[in-house]
């Protein structure tokens, strides 16, 4: 049997799943093709560039399982955890995917609304007279 190499990933609220199985390069998310489920080109480049970074495009496919957050946050999540699966698979890529930021968690989230703010920042509209 073919190894298997397993990755976390996490981007705002979304959490992702990631298997690395040598095979011809194709990319399922949630049973669906990457195409169908991601929907943006931008975003299918983005989930992708820690295999062309390891020079590995072609010869893996990888399955991955998201929930929470939206498209972009999976897109980010299944990134973030794509790499730590190649990594689990090669230590040496280590250094590279370091540098590009893939292995980082991005912690930016959305910032919660206060009370007496419009929003999470905007105060009313201040009115002298």
């Amino acid at each position: 049997m073919a190894p298997e190499y397993y990755g976390t990933g996490h981007r705002k609220n979304a959490i992702a799943k990631v298997w690395l199985i040598p095979g011809q390069g194709r990319t399922t998310v949630n049973g669906k093709q990457m195409a169908d489920y991601i929907q943006r080109p931008t975003l299918e480049v983005q989930v992708l560039e820690p295999l062309q970074v390891a020079a590995v495009s072609g010869s893996f496919d990888v399955r991955a399982q998201c929930m929470g957050g939206g498209i972009a946050g999976q897109a980010g999540a299944i990134r973030h955890g794509l790499a730590k699966a190649l990594v689990s698979m090669d230590e040496g890529l280590r250094g590279a995917m370091r540098r590009h930021g893939f292995l980082t968690r991005d912690s930016r989230v959305k910032e919660r609304k206060k009370y007496g703010r419009k929003r999470a920042r905007r105060g009313f509209q201040f009115k002298k007279r």
